[in-house]
Parts: structure tokens; C-alpha cells; sequence
């Protein structure tokens, strides 16, 4: 399989750490998309990262269809099959994925739009945004369970990504999500690799 990324990214460490705790072995491909090359263009018209082609051709994308495909293909190493359980660690990974989503705007906003162009009450709406998921994420943590799921690959893609974009936020803000990263990495050392980097 093929995926298309981002060493910064961080739906894509998501999708990374998860085909490495399935075990499956991905051929990454590095890719640039404000240069919009053809071969990512391929696999997802919308231009978009991380972005999957199966063994036999197919596209696949975003993080959350491709780690539901490596979860089904693993038998359910990545999310747990009984109700309450399989809402839990979807919810969390939805409100991961929310965060990024509204952080992610805010710095776009500042890379691609020109600063007399800039709309703060826009960026200020999006800040709150990203600061509620996150303060729930801080309340929500303890139901993380010890086995690894999409929720811990998540959160710990955005808090390496956050690392970069927003350095000191999440260790003087989010004091538990800091240290919960700190500990992820530590007794994950297989999976630090693919949190976020320059």
C-alpha cells in the first residue's frame, strides 16, 4: 500500500502509527501539496494528505476511512467492537480530529492570506474552537484505555503537531496532555518516530 504524506502532519502520524501497530508495511511517499503533484492528484482529487492506495489500485482517504480500513483488515486492532467502547474511542478521535481542524485554519490564515486581508474575529472564533476540543480532551483522558487505539494515535499526533505550530501551548496550558505525550512516546518508542516533525 501507498500512502501519501506529510512528515508534519498530523492525520497522517495518526495513520502511520496505526498500519505500524497492525504491522503493515507502507510504501510513503512524501509530498508537497501546494504544489499539487499529479500522483497525489491521482489518489485524491481534493489534493489532500494522508492519502492511501490499496494494493490493488484503490484511493483511499481521510485518516479516519483509512484507519477504519486497516482496522477491519486487522480484525479490530484499532478500535473495540462493543458499543460503548467503539463510541468512546470514535468520539475522542472525532474531537481530536476537530481540534486540528480549527488550529489548522488559524495557521493558514496566516501562511497563505495577505495580513491587511486577515479576518482576527475569524481566527479568534477558530482558537476557541481548538481550546474547547482540547480542554475536553484534558477532561477526558483518563478513558483512555491501556490498549492502543485510534484515540491514543490521534492525540498523539496532534500534540507532536501542535509541538511545531504552537510551541509552549500545549506544555503551558494543557499541563496533562503535555505529559501524556511525554509518556505515550516513552512507552511507545516503536511509534515515536511518526509524531510530527519539522
Amino acid at each position: 500500500m501507498r500512502l501519501y504524506y506529510s512528515p508534519a502532519s498530523p492525520f497522517a502520524a495518526k495513520v502511520r502509527m496505526a498500519a505500524s501497530h497492525c504491522g503493515f508495511e507502507l510504501d510513503e511517499v512524501t509530498v508537497d501539496t501546494s504544489a499539487e503533484p499529479t500522483d497525489l492528484l491521482a489518489a485524491n482529487p481534493l489534493g489532500k494528505i494522508p492519502s492511501l492506495v490499496t494494493d490493488d489500485g484503490c484511493p483511499v482517504f481521510d485518516s479516519s476511512v483509512i484507519c477504519d480500513l486497516f482496522d477491519r483488515m486487522s480484525g479490530n486492532q484499532l478500535v473495540p467492537q462493543t458499543l460503548d467502547a467503539w463510541r468512546a474511542v470514535k468520539t475522542f478521535e472525532a474531537t481530536v480530529d476537530g481540534v486540528i481542524d480549527a488550529l489548522l485554519l488559524t495557521v493558514y490564515e496566516v501562511r497563505y492570506r495577505p495580513e491587511e486581508k486577515r479576518y482576527d474575529g475569524w481566527v479568534d472564533k477558530q482558537t476557541r474552537k481548538g481550546e474547547r476540543g482540547l480542554m475536553v480532551l484534558d477532561q477526558r483522558l483518563d478513558e483512555l484505555t491501556p490498549e492502543l487505539t485510534t484515540a491514543h494515535f490521534a492525540l498523539a499526533g496532534l500534540l507532536g503537531w501542535m509541538n511545531i505550530r504552537f510551541p509552549g501551548k500545549a506544555a503551558g496550558e494543557f499541563p496533562r496532555l503535555a505529559a501524556w505525550l511525554d509518556g505515550f512516546i516513552a512507552s511507545n518508542p516503536t511509534l515515536a518516530a511518526y509524531v510530527p516533525r519539522p
